[in-house]
């Protein structure tokens, strides 16, 4: 990523990173819980990010900031200020995880499902439904809440949503791969202990039928006029037979296509740099090939291309039992405490 020199909020002069496009983020839930904190950093033009394994600083610039892609379980915090955005001339749109797992509390600190959806649809209205992308995941499975049932919760929620997205996005949930996630969804629920944890993972069998009845649901909502596109996240296991592709969440093709008139934007897009305009003022021409601008810090199943995530592990207060992002609720909580809305970074 480029570089530049700016002056902090203490007056140091600083060295900052400064992306095109800023992921808000996988790591906690921006739009939910740090609305103002995002917005009072991007009138300051940049916030700092700590790396999660060395915690070394970076300065991140928001002053070539084209794109912010937002991941959220409840945006309606964020909403009140989204026309911000608009009259910085910088684009955005929502990865949009509702699930129902209201009955399992797997997601203990989200809003109720009626009012999740009702948001789902205002946010749709206001921005667009190609900019609201849908995600159910990662979906787990109980004794109790089988691939049937997961379906079904799905098509109810499906039945809500019509006609205000056009893509839905799941994943599997990963448990043997994160000590954490284990550790919570037994010590957090009722559904599992230690010896059965490893079952809410869906085997082969179970991730077919569920690829399977997606695909039927999508042919069915296609049907009635509704066309929404499948796509996995993050997952190996082809399932392009059922018409399922691999998602790019940070997607340049969706870019391209919903803001398609920033053309400094595509360039950058099909390239990877900004341009840089001519004697008077010109675009150079739009280069008819792309980039591979894959980001290689994401595993390597992520089709996402390269951002930047402002986001900090052990942030989010929805305490979902099957997040890799954090470690513990009352680690949260401290955090929590050491935040504020005017401070360089998520927390203090």
């Amino acid at each position: 990523m480029d570089k530049i020199t700016l002056t902090t909020d203490s007056g140091e002069r600083v060295s900052t990173v400064a992306p095109v496009i800023i992921s808000a983020s996988r790591a906690t839930d921006i739009p939910a819980f740090y609305a103002r904190w995002f917005f009072n950093r991007l009138r300051r033009g940049y916030c700092v990010w700590y790396n999660p394994f060395n915690r070394q600083k970076t300065y991140v610039s928001f002053s070539r900031c084209r794109v912010v892609v937002f991941w959220t379980k409840n945006p309606r915090p964020i909403m009140p200020y989204l026309h911000e955005l608009d009259e910085r001339g910088i684009h955005y749109y929502f990865q949009y995880t509702l699930n129902d797992y209201e009955r399992e509390d797997f997601e203990p600190n989200v809003p109720p499902l009626e009012q999740r959806v009702e948001t789902f649809r205002e946010l749709s209205r206001m921005v667009g439904r190609e900019r609201v992308i849908w995600r159910t995941d990662p979906l787990i499975v109980t004794p109790e809440l089988t691939p049937r049932e997961l379906l079904r919760r799905i098509w109810c929620v499906g039945d809500m949503l019509r006609g205000c997205t056009d893509k839905l996005v799941f994943s599997f949930v990963d448990v043997r791969a994160y000590r954490k996630v284990r550790s919570n969804m037994v010590r957090e629920t009722g559904c599992f202990s230690a010896d059965n944890v490893d079952a809410a993972e869906l085997d082969t069998a179970q991730c077919h039928e569920i690829a399977a009845g997606l695909a039927r649901m999508r042919d069915a909502w296609t049907g009635d006029g509704w066309n929404v596109q499948l796509a996995t996240c993050a997952e190996e296991m082809p399932l392009e037979h059922y018409g399922i592709g691999h998602n790019h969440c940070i997607d340049g093709e969706l870019m391209e296509k919903v803001f398609g008139e920033d053309k400094a934007l595509v360039y950058y897009l099909r390239t990877g740099v900004l341009p840089e305009p001519d004697l008077f003022g010109g675009m150079p021409p739009l280069p008819d090939g792309h980039k591979n601008l894959k980001d290689k810090g994401q595993r390597k199943a992520c089709g996402c291309m390269v951002s930047k995530d402002i986001g900090m592990y052990d942030t989010c207060r929805h305490f979902c039992v099957y997040c890799y992002a954090n470690a513990g609720r009352q680690c949260v909580l401290r955090n929590a405490a050491r935040h504020s809305d005017w401070c360089e970074s998520l927390i203090e």
